[in-house]
């Protein structure tokens, strides 16, 4: 098609950001805990299509080592290493990429090359644990955001719009099997970006809950601190809930105390209606684990059981190692794979084994995720859209696409907690989006074509 591109000239460098407070999930601390910076990924690709129109796509993401990589044995610093040259590589397999096409099938038919990439790296880096795919999808994540923006651009449009059998020679059954001929992705995602979408707001495994806890070791920047100040100031009514997943009776009474707090502040400001999730980070042991927390929970406080919507990720994200029936789970609460769906064969393999659905992120692919909504839809399957603390440009990608699909309520959306810095530039141009009001933000100025950014009226 004449709408294909062909990369011209791949740029990419890194930049360090500092976090205004820890953020803790998981395994325990992330980094920037432990005073260190934040690594991201900044990636800039000019492409041509084959009228000759050319256009410059961008894309940033952090490289979160401890969440993209974990290991027990191998230091934050060799694994930032690796992720950091996955990704120069990945750049360079794309600067070097032959022909035209569409960016979902460049990424797909570059996908493959990914894995022996990081196999690469690791073996010539002598590191006694190997990266998994979810670390090499992180590392090569910006330079799909810069093909799909550049594509945009390059033949005038919103990205958005190019989904379609206008713009693209493969339809879907190239991807999802036969079922799919004649249906695109454009089939399955909004014509339009939603004018507002609620955020959720995380709750981190040491966030203080109300203004009563906070002590001379809290940033006073002006910035809420506690919980309870959020909630007075952004009007939020969507809360994601970090749990250890190995501490039956923290975790219950974690999700008991947020509850609490957050139903204490709104009624406080008469209003009521609020949602939550909790996410263990793979850490539950098992399925037992999950279902004996919500028993308790219920018993503990109804309200409390009632106000969770769904569960994500709560045991391994090695979908195939013990392969957990999580129907039972499903019959209570929606429970999405989050770590656990890096390709469509995993995302296949969890519909089978009852998961309710899938936790989407920019970071892991977008054109994987773009067809991850399809099969979603199809299937009657559930998707959220997570956050990686992405501020600037991965901030406006993630809750852009969110805004242009169908997602369960709205977006994680947390870099303005520990990252409030990170984005001035952008806010500059895109201010509505990063103004919370009544727990949403507008997408009024995620306009022109491409993905929205308007990176030269930033610049």
């Amino acid at each position: 098609m004449d709408t294909d591109i062909r990369v011209l000239e791949v740029e990419t460098d890194f930049i360090e950001y500092k976090a205004r407070q820890m953020l803790v999930f998981g395994r325990g601390f992330t980094e920037a805990d432990r005073g260190a910076g934040w690594t991201a990924l900044r990636a800039r690709v000019k492409v041509e299509n084959k009228k000759g129109d050319v256009a410059t796509g961008y894309g940033l993401m952090f490289l979160a080592a401890t969440w993209g990589y974990p290991s027990d044995v191998l230091t934050t610093g060799e694994r930032l290493e690796a992720m950091k040259e996955v990704g120069l590589r990945y750049a360079n397999l794309i600067r070097n990429y032959k022909g035209y096409g569409h960016p979902v099938d460049i990424h797909f038919q570059t996908k493959p090359a990914l894995k022996d990439i990081k196999k690469e790296v690791c073996e010539e880096m002598g590191l006694a644990e190997e990266m998994p795919l979810l670390g090499a999808l992180v590392s090569a994540s910006p330079l799909d955001s810069c093909l799909h923006d550049a594509f945009g651009k390059a033949n005038n449009i919103s990205s958005y719009a190019g989904y379609g059998k206008e713009f693209m020679q493969s339809d879907l059954s190239t991807y999802l099997g036969p079922a799919y001929k004649g249906k695109y992705i454009a089939d399955f995602i909004r014509p339009k970006f939603m004018p507002r979408i609620p955020i959720f707001h995380l709750v981190g495994g040491t966030d203080k809950l109300t203004s009563a806890e906070i002590d001379e070791s809290d940033p006073k920047d002006g910035l809420p601190v506690s919980l309870d100040q959020w909630i007075r100031r952004d009007g939020l009514y969507c809360f994601k809930i970090k749990l250890k997943g190995q501490d039956l009776h923290w975790d219950v009474e974690r999700i008991v105390s947020v509850t609490k707090v957050i139903e204490e502040t709104l009624r406080s400001q008469g209003r009521e209606e609020f949602y939550t999730s909790a996410d263990s980070n793979e850490l539950c042991p098992d399925p037992q684990y999950v279902l004996e927390m919500l028993a308790k929970v219920k018993e503990r406080s109804p309200l409390a059981y009632d106000k969770l919507l769904y569960l994500e990720q709560p045991t391994e994200r090695e979908l195939s190692a013990h392969q957990y029936d999580m129907r039972e789970i499903a019959r209570q609460k929606p429970v999405v794979a989050d770590e656990g769906v890096v390709d469509l064969e995993t995302l296949e393999l969890a519909k089978e084994l009852g998961w309710s659905g899938v936790g989407l992120k920019v970071c892991k692919g977008f054109s994987a995720a773009l067809l991850y909504v399809a099969r979603c839809e199809s299937e009657g399957m559930i998707y959220t859209v997570q956050d990686l603390t992405n501020p600037g440009l991965a901030l406006l990608w993630s809750i852009g696409f969110a805004a242009r699909i169908h997602t369960l309520k709205g977006v994680e959306y947390n870099s303005r907690q520990y990252f409030p810095s990170a984005s001035d530039r952008e806010q500059k141009i895109h201010a509505p989006l990063f103004d919370v009001k009544g727990g949403d933000v507008s997408t009024e100025t995620l306009t022109g074509p491409g993905l929205g950014f308007r990176v030269q009226e930033v610049d």
